[in-house]
């Protein structure tokens, strides 16, 4: 007889970037697995690649105190229906309700992962909602996983949950990588694609090159947001492109213009500036990275981002900000560098440095995927967080 897993996250995109894979691993070894989440278009996608039907309840990425309540009574319900062994939650919301709910129907083994901390950005009431958010989330948890061993430490330090409860998956990720699926090998056609748009999107610009340098592409994968370092990274190479005329910024992901939008000047180089070239949200992001040179990723704060190891195993050397999961991923100097947060200057000094010197770029991206492939491989993640299910089950010791 199989074992009843859910696995929730506030909006389906989660799902499907998260834990992509899991569910059917998971299912593989005994477990009958079920996904809640929001309604979202990526909602048919998600039982199209798992075959697994996403129950959808009312969760919210913002504070709403009406809708929330909603929300725990339907998941509560549910759960009292459906008498699962774990419930396994993720971000921040479906955290909150989801553990809360399970505590409430006696669910006994209730995990909780944490992929970053909205509040630590925050200031003010805002950052004292999102600490009490987070306790509460930790005291219904009968387990909580950081991402990374930073973040634990972070979690440990300002009390939000206790050393007791807090255990890192393997060597940290939620998720680890597909290094088969990351892999230039596999996608010769593919980045011929993209290197011709990027030629394409050149030439229209009138970009010239230069006689003694072929031009660098800096790529950024992620949401466009303020959050991210976007409006750093914009005014960084708004200044290296008026230096450099070969040198390209490849920007891929989607806006929130509403949650976190970047600066008019930010908006206004995107739209004027004939080197940025803004793709937008693409579903896989493997050519456009296997087209570029370098990856920027200048984010304030993060779980352990996957695109770095995304990044890393398509052999790019990255530039990243001294970040909770980047500084892991990355070793300064080895596989890439390590710049503080915030630093505009530090971005353009840094880019700069390797738009001209091939010889350090080639040097880092040598090293870059053999790094990801022996830490954080999908399948070793995947077997480390069923070792950590079957321990909870009774099933073997830790």
């Amino acid at each position: 007889m199989k074992i009843k897993l859910i696995r929730i996250t506030t909006v389906p995109t989660s799902l499907h970037s998260l834990i992509k894979g899991q569910p059917n691993f998971m299912q593989k070894h005994s477990f009958e697995v079920q996904l809640l989440s929001s309604e979202g278009e990526e909602i048919p996608f998600i039982k199209e690649d798992t075959g697994i039907v996403v129950k959808t309840f009312p969760y919210t990425r913002t504070i709403s105190p009406l809708t929330d309540l909603k929300a725990l009574w339907l998941t509560y319900k549910y759960f009292r229906k459906e008498k699962p062994k774990i419930v396994h939650t993720h971000t921040p919301k479906a955290g909150v309700v989801g553990m809360l709910a399970a505590k409430l129907s006696g669910i006994p083994i209730r995990m909780h992962t944490v992929a970053g901390l909205p509040l630590m950005e925050a200031t003010g009431i805002k950052r004292k909602v999102l600490n009490f958010v987070e306790r509460l989330t930790s005291w219904s948890a009968t387990n909580v996983y950081p991402n990374s061993n930073a973040l634990r430490e972070f979690m440990e330090k300002e009390g939000l949950a206790p050393r007791s409860k807090l255990t890192v998956i393997g060597n940290g990720s939620s998720n680890g990588i597909n290094t088969e699926f990351f892999s230039k090998r596999h996608l010769e056609q593919s980045a011929t694609k993209s290197k011709d748009m990027l030629e394409d999107r050149k030439n229209s610009s009138n970009t010239q090159r230069s006689a003694h340098n072929d031009g660098v592409t800096f790529c950024f994968v992620g949401r466009i947001v303020k959050d991210k370092g976007i409006n750093e990274l914009l005014s960084a190479f708004n200044k290296l492109s008026a230096k450099y005329a070969n040198a390209k910024l490849l920007l891929v992901g989607g806006e929130e213009r509403k949650l976190d939008p970047i600066s008019k000047q930010s908006q206004e180089i995107i739209e004027s500036n004939k080197h940025v070239i803004s793709i937008g949200f693409q579903k896989d992001v493997r050519p456009f990275l296997a087209a570029s040179d370098v990856f920027v990723f200048p984010s304030y704060r993060e779980g352990f981002p996957n695109v770095v190891m995304q990044a890393g195993a398509l052999e790019l050397p990255s530039i990243v900000t001294n970040i909770n999961g980047s500084n892991e991923i990355i070793e300064d100097g080895v596989n890439g560098i390590i710049i503080p947060v915030k630093d505009e200057q530090a971005i353009y000094d840094k880019m700069k440095l390797l738009y001209n010197n091939k010889g350090l770029r080639d040097k880092l991206a040598k090293n870059s995927r053999k790094m990801i492939i022996d830490r954080y491989d999908q399948k070793f993640v995947w077997e480390e967080l069923l070792k950590e299910y079957n321990r909870l089950l009774g099933l073997v010791k830790k």
